[in-house]
């Protein structure tokens, strides 16, 4: 059997792998090097210079390759450096319609830096697909999509969104970061690229940061490698062998993460002091049927809003934490927890956030893999 024939938990594991060829090590060494012997001016083995390439991080690219159903894999410094990467395949003039509940950092990357290089990007709510429709024009060449969004859990369409990008012959690109290849399979559903902050749950323990973009066309892969490799955005030999090797337990973490969010986002749901809790497993949930329709499972990120509708209310919950730790990030096996409105969105001006629903009472919780009994024993406490 072939890696490509591997069901999906055997390829977290073996998908792109093979025992290492000068000794046969099943794990892929850190190859810790920054150049590589030639025999004659251009005669190597297949490496010369690691920024270009380097067996560890070859490995992994191959893996992200494998566990997305992609052709191509590429592994950055970071999930911004390769969201950096995408936007130079745009050329001053072009535009972007984007969703108007995105990350923080996205969206400092998209309005601070690269509309100063001639881009121009609209943020609309793309779980309603005339409303993207509207913004696209000749111009327009890429839909930036996120789904689940970061932090109101808003479920976008794939299908429906591959759909306007064939028609209006478009790329689309999805950010994978909440669900993971674990829950959905974006390239299957029609984008062209998939991208990752591998920080979060693919290298999942807290210890690396790592972005990823994985596509099936070769033609945007070779692209994409030339700006991977001219802008020199990649990650190190260590990293890469870090997130290798949490990428071999995605599967099991995964389904922990999703059986504990369930529990902890059904028991904000009915607990008296909390006014709305947005996870997309609720069947009141927008798109809850586009979320059971293109995801296995609902995933460990949960939002909710304290009664009160307050600042201070959210403060002083996130404060009381003990179990949880107020932290940025998500993804790791370790539970945390988050204040959009000052941490990871204060790069969004606050009426632009509160458009979107991200208000400054909003609390995010990215639930981890402790027994699910703690971690309603801390919200309980903590809420009071």
């Amino acid at each position: 059997m072939s890696n490509k024939d591997l069901r999906f938990n055997s390829k977290t594991i073996h998908g792109g792998q093979s025992p290492d060829k000068a000794y046969g090590a099943v794990m892929p060494p850190i190859y810790q090097t920054s150049t590589y012997a030639q025999s004659t001016p251009g005669g190597h083995q297949g490496f010369e210079y690691s920024r270009s390439g380097n067996p560890t991080r070859a490995a992994l690219e191959a893996s992200l390759a494998s566990i997305e159903n992609g052709n191509y894999g590429l592994a950055f410094g970071s999930g911004l450096a390769a969201i950096d990467a995408v936007m130079k395949l745009m050329k001053p003039g072009d535009e972007i319609v984007s969703t108007n509940d995105l990350y923080g950092g996205s969206y400092r990357l998209f309005k601070k830096v690269f509309e100063d290089f001639g881009l121009k990007f609209h943020f609309v709510g793309m779980q309603d697909v005339a409303a993207v429709e509207e913004k696209i024009n000749e111009n327009t060449r890429l839909l930036w999509v996120e789904t689940p969004t970061n932090p109101m859990m808003n479920v976008i369409d794939i299908e429906a969104m591959a759909a306007l990008a064939e028609k209006h012959k478009l790329l689309l690109a999805v950010d994978n970061t909440f669900a993971t290849p674990y829950l959905q399979l974006p390239l299957d559903l029609g984008a062209d690229i998939v991208m990752h902050s591998a920080t979060k749950y693919l290298g999942g323990h807290s210890d690396v940061v790592v972005g990823a973009l994985v596509v099936k066309d070769k033609e945007l892969a070779d692209k994409l490698y030339f700006l991977q490799n001219a802008s020199g955005a990649v990650c190190g030999p260590m990293d890469s062998f870090l997130t290798l090797r949490g990428i071999k337990t995605l599967h099991v973490r995964m389904q922990r993460h999703c059986e504990n969010g369930r529990i902890v986002a059904e028991y904000l749901k009915a607990h008296p002091a909390i006014e709305k809790v947005y996870w997309p497993g609720f069947e009141d949930h927008p798109n809850h049927d586009v979320a059971a329709r293109q995801m296995r499972d609902f995933g460990g990120m949960v939002s909710f809003v304290p009664k009160g509708s307050s600042y201070d209310a959210a403060i002083a919950i996130v404060e009381k934490l003990k179990v949880f730790t107020l932290a940025e990030s998500l993804g790791g096996v370790e539970s945390l927890a988050g204040h959009p409105a000052s941490m990871t969105h204060a790069s969004i001006p606050k009426e632009e956030r509160e458009k979107s629903g991200v208000v400054d009472s909003l609390i995010r919780l990215s639930v981890g893999i402790e027994d699910a009994a703690d971690l309603v024993a801390d919200l309980e406490q903590a809420i009071g």
